[in-house]
């Protein structure tokens, strides 16, 4: 091991001068823990039987009955936010979202080892999609009735609302609702390609299928489901044709869908709307910026001359979050949060910055700036943008205040959702009642008992104010279509500094309630400690290399004191160690360690690291003990 000593050493000075650098906001570039806590909402939103690998401890199975009365198994997928409906349209919009990331942002998942967790929240929603796609020609698009479902407020594990399913066929079509599905199994096709590619085929072949029956059988999808009106209102489906065609297009390389994406550009809309907004219901900046890529990778051929077309409106939605389309801007709070709606705004911020990092990346490849009516812009300052928005999601701004729950020292504690803000199944065993739930539960003052990591809540107003209420649904309810583009946001912003802090240990368990669950809380003062995590690790991947046809990899693990007391005495548990490690003493115990002689107490908010160098998987570090 001493071949590495020297390099070692020299790699972990520069990386210390890089950090340095990068620590002066570490508060809010700690986007490698903000993506690890991410995936723990997706584990929070299951339906169905969970899994053994489930780290979302508070949560057990539900819904597994979904679909029976109509004779067709539609366990699994997730629910949509803070309620208990499976809505297929935010739901298949959140799968290409992840999915995007997946193929897009792979180079950065891998090396923060979030691949597996991508996947994985990507099949989720796939296998179920599977199911809910019988025959060619049908596609059941919701199960649970959202009047009822929002009537009460009960846990998942206690339901005794109406699990109807809602289905499209030839006769009741839902060429939005079809085609975004297509797109997700398209998408999710591309994602699974390098990994399992049996299962990548199964995807694409439902994906060609949904296509065809969304395109033959056109129509509103809340036509023919009404009751996901109220819920979410489709504005339109030739967006989602077009959505469609482009990533079936890239998951197969046909001419057919390029042409079709071609050929339809002026009727239904693509190379004719400039918008603002990306988001479940608008997809038009995403096929814009997904044809741009072909086109900036010089593919176009025949059709090059409507690929700029798609190009130009690219062009519109970057520049208008720029602030650089000649007066045709998007709205942006005093703190420059971008601002689309009243409600739930935070979707459309973080599906924002999420496009224009992707488009960010299309632009450098291809060597080649964004053309604003304002001026010329290097793609950095797409990816600028980007950065902004997830900062202020993750606390630069005015309230100090993360919108990701379990994220930075304060963030949401009175979230609306319903399995949040009610004891565990595993601590109050008995039922909790439709009417019971409200009483008891919904108007509590105090914090939820179970703290949903990675969840983004709806946010702030245009004026960057936020109240902590759970009844606030509009400000406090999270989604799955607000939470998924944040994987390839920070998965992207974690690439560009070094994976700085990748999170490991306590994302993965469930704190007990916070003290303040017992009384009225106080959020001026609220401190990490509340959250019943004192300790925290945050893991990062600083370096790696080959030798011996092995690849190694530097790993830096940050210990972090949150509470507001001297910690003494800490011994960890270091399972799965294959190699050397440094900064910490071995105690004579099998896997146990402690900090060096000449640290024995860590003061209230101070941080200590060590390395280990091992090939392979990343060791397994938790806290044994301490006083």
């Amino acid at each position: 091991m001493s071949k590495f000593g020297g390099s070692l050493f020299g790699v972990s000075l520069l990386l210390t001068v890089l950090l340095g650098a990068a620590t002066a906001a570490a508060e809010y570039y700690n986007y490698g823990n903000a993506l690890d806590k991410t995936f723990m909402f997706f584990e929070a939103q299951r339906s169905g039987k969970l899994p053994a690998a489930q780290r979302v401890k508070w949560r057990s199975n539900s819904g597994l009955k979904d679909g029976l009365a109509q004779g067709v198994s539609l366990e699994g997928g997730y629910y949509d936010a803070g309620d208990h409906v499976k809505f297929g349209l935010p739901m298949a919009f959140a799968v290409t979202m992840l999915s995007w990331a997946a193929v897009d942002n792979r180079k950065e998942l891998t090396g923060l080892n979030q691949m597996q967790q991508t996947l994985w929240s990507i099949r989720w929603g796939t296998d179920y999609f599977i199911k809910a796609h019988p025959q060619p020609n049908v596609l059941w698009g919701q199960v649970g009735d959202g009047q009822s479902d929002h009537y009460c407020w009960e846990r998942a594990e206690d339901m005794t609302t109406s699990r109807t399913a809602y289905k499209l066929d030839q006769y009741h079509p839902g060429s939005d609702l079809a085609g975004e599905t297509a797109a997700a199994l398209a998408a999710a096709s591309l994602a699974f390609k390098p990994y399992n590619s049996s299962y990548s085929a199964i995807l694409l072949s439902h994906a060609k299928e949904l296509f065809s029956f969304a395109d033959k059988y056109r129509g509103l999808y809340t036509d023919s489901i009404p009751n996901a009106k109220a819920f979410y209102m489709s504005s339109g489906y030739s967006d989602e044709l077009l959505w469609a065609a482009a990533w079936l297009h890239r998951a197969t390389g046909d001419e057919y869908y390029l042409k079709y994406a071609v050929n339809n550009a002026g009727y239904l809309g693509g190379t004719g709307w400039g918008m603002k907004e990306f988001s479940w219901d608008n997809k038009y900046a995403g096929v814009q910026v997904l044809l741009s890529k072909v086109l900036l990778e010089g593919k176009g051929g025949a059709y090059t001359s409507t690929l700029k077309q798609y190009q130009m409106k690219a062009d519109y939605f970057a520049c208008a979050c720029l602030k650089k389309n000649g007066g045709y801007n998007i709205q942006t709070t005093p703190g420059g949060l971008m601002y689309v709606r009243e409600w739930n705004n935070l979707q459309y911020a973080s599906a924002a910055a999420f496009l224009l990092a992707i488009y960010s990346d299309y632009l450098s490849a291809a060597n080649a700036k964004l053309n604003c009516p304002d001026g010329s812009v290097p793609p950095q300052a797409l990816l600028d943008f980007s950065r902004s928005q997830a900062d202020y999601i993750l606390g630069k701004n005015r309230q100090g205040m993360s919108y990701l729950v379990g994220y930075g020292p304060k963030y949401p504690i009175r979230v609306h959702h319903r399995g949040a803000s009610i004891p565990s199944i595993f601590v109050q065993g008995s039922s909790v009642n439709c009417a019971q739930g409200f009483d008891a539960w919904y108007k509590r003052a105090q914090a939820d008992p179970n703290v949903i990591y990675g969840a983004l809540v709806g946010g702030p107003d245009q004026n960057d104010y936020y109240s902590d209420d759970r009844s606030n649904y509009e400000q406090s309810e999270p989604t799955l279509s607000g939470t998924a583009p944040l994987v390839g946001l920070f998965a992207k912003l974690s690439g560009k500094i070094g994976s700085y802090g990748g999170g490991y240990s306590k994302p993965y368990q469930t704190p007990k309630p916070p003290a303040s669950y017992y009384k009225a809380p106080t959020p001026t003062t609220y401190t990490p400690k509340q959250s019943g995590a004192p300790i925290e690790f945050l893991h990062s991947i600083t370096a790696n290399w080959m030798a011996w046809n092995t690849r190694y990899y530097r790993h830096k693990v940050i210990i972090k004191n949150n509470s507001q007391k001297p910690i003494s005495g800490l011994k960890l548990k270091i399972e799965d160690l294959t190699g050397p490690i440094w900064g910490l003493n071995p105690t004579g115990q099998n896997n146990i360690y402690q900090l060096p002689q000449w640290l024995k107490t860590l003061k209230a908010g101070q941080a200590y690291d060590f390395v280990y160098v091992q090939g392979g998987p990343q060791a397994k570090v938790s806290v044994l003990s301490y006083y």
